[in-house]
């Protein structure tokens, strides 16, 4: 993917940090368990919201912003770059643009078409992909393996977890084994409006 699309921030060169984001939120659940160890840790991340989810939890948004986290755009519905039209996939960032404003986005899968990132740059978007992906949304992956892969991480690198059902019952255990790993790295968390 990355040599598909090498004009992404894949991640933050020469920077110190790490940057901690969460994908398909906001949930009335999982995002109020994300909330609470961040504010334990007191870290601050970078949440790509959902439209539909952000419109259907108000009050979720309204926390992220008043806890200082950062809020990206995902999409309304979540739609596949690949499978969806030009313009039926605007309409969805530009629908999730009207429930809140922010010019970060992160196309769900990382799948996005060249014809939608000119029409997104041209609007101002900055397109925020990820140099490690948790995969904590698979099943078949074990909280072990994730925490073994997430020692492998260093500065400059752009982390995803998910905010969504799929990562209900092991979130917490996952964040509080790999923020403490990373902490003892002495590396610190950003979020992207901190660039």
């Amino acid at each position: 993917m990355k040599l598909l699309f090498p004009q992404f921030n894949w991640e933050v060169k020469k920077s110190p940090h790490v940057y901690l984001t969460f994908d398909d939120g906001p949930h009335p659940i999982v995002t109020q368990k994300v909330l609470d160890i961040l504010n334990t840790y007191g870290i601050k991340a970078t949440f790509f919201c959902v439209g539909k989810n952000a419109q259907a939890y108000p009050e979720l948004i309204e926390a992220l912003k008043k806890e200082g986290h950062c809020i990206g755009n995902h999409t309304f519905a979540h739609e596949k770059g690949w499978k969806t039209g030009r313009k039926s996939y605007l309409r969805s960032v530009d629908a999730t643009g009207e429930i809140f404003e922010s010019r970060l986005f992160r196309p769900p899968y990382g799948k996005i078409n060249p014809f939608c990132i000119r029409a997104l740059k041209q609007r101002g978007y900055q397109i925020i992909m990820w140099s490690w992906l948790s995969r904590d949304y698979n099943r078949s992956i074990s909280n072990q393996q994730i925490i073994v892969a997430a020692n492998g991480v260093k500065a400059g690198d752009i982390m995803v977890f998910h905010d969504s059902q799929k990562t209900e019952d092991r979130i917490e255990t996952l964040l509080h084994e790999i923020i403490p790993m990373i902490q003892a790295k002495k590396l610190t968390f950003r979020t992207f409006m901190d660039l």
